[in-house]
């Protein structure tokens, strides 16, 4: 019988799943991936997700505006992502940040979007779905003002240095592991700091379509990651941490029920 894990972080809206969704989904559950959360990068999107989560059975979504598409944020924004959250599939603000590797949204529109959507966490009581990238100093000293206001938070996709991973577990915030663990280019250094992070704040996601594991055999003819593949990276993780792949398959399953509010 195959481990029942949850994949945090899947991005079903993506083009390359369009007219798939139902496929990718029914390949994640003959996988043992039975719980999937659908992420939202911008109002239309969140949208687009909660449309598939509400299809799906075990599907979920997030909602709100990514620092990519920071520029979007207008008058309306909190008010349409509020007006997400009343729906119950919607169970995180995000995936929201700062990310000053590309500038795809100029950085003052970045902290202004970012902040905003701290403040509706805050009120709604909802956890925070976050995404950072070369912007630690002024992202952890925003989540500083906030993180007493704050139910939870995740931080998708952890790719970064051992004092970034020691910052969010000084604030008590959850980590999201992707397949970049299986990358012996640019992940070997999260081989080692995995084994920082608490068992109860480790949580497992494909980010799919993106970041396909690079040790995977057979690589899907695309390239194309999807949930199906999240065994492959709960395999890395087991043995990165010594410890019997059921056990972590329970524990980060577990800690996603526990911190989406599914129990």
């Amino acid at each position: 019988m195959s481990n029942q894990l949850f994949d945090i972080g899947v991005n079903l809206t993506s083009a390359c799943f369009h007219d798939k969704e139902s496929t990718v989904i029914s390949s994640a559950c003959e996988s043992g991936v039975n719980q999937l959360i659908l992420i939202g990068s911008d109002i239309p999107d969140s949208k687009a997700a909660l449309k598939l989560a509400s299809k799906f059975e075990n599907c979920y979504s997030t909602a709100g505006i990514h620092p990519h598409q920071a520029s979007t944020f207008g008058n309306e924004s909190l008010s349409q992502i509020k007006a997400l959250t009343t729906h119950n599939q919607v169970k995180a603000i995000g995936e929201t940040g700062l990310d000053f590797n590309r500038n795809y949204s100029p950085p003052d529109d970045q902290l202004r979007c970012f902040e905003a959507q701290l403040q509706l966490a805050a009120e709604l009581q909802l956890p925070l779905y976050l995404h950072q990238r070369d912007a630690h100093a002024p992202f952890i000293a925003l989540l500083k003002q906030y993180r007493a206001d704050i139910c939870d938070a995740v931080i998708h996709c952890f790719t970064g240095s051992e004092d970034e991973l020691k910052d969010y577990l000084a604030l008590d915030l959850h980590i999201g592991i992707t397949g970049w663990i299986c990358d012996e280019r640019r992940g070997l250094h999260l081989q080692d700091l995995v084994k920082l992070i608490p068992a109860e704040k480790l949580m497992l996601e494909t980010d799919a379509p993106y970041l396909l594991p690079r040790d995977l055999r057979p690589k899907p003819k695309k390239g194309k990651n999807e949930p199906r593949f999240l065994p492959h990276i709960l395999k890395t993780v087991s043995h990165c941490l010594n410890q019997q792949e059921a056990a972590i398959a329970e524990q980060t399953t577990h800690n996603a029920q526990r911190f989406f509010r599914l129990i």
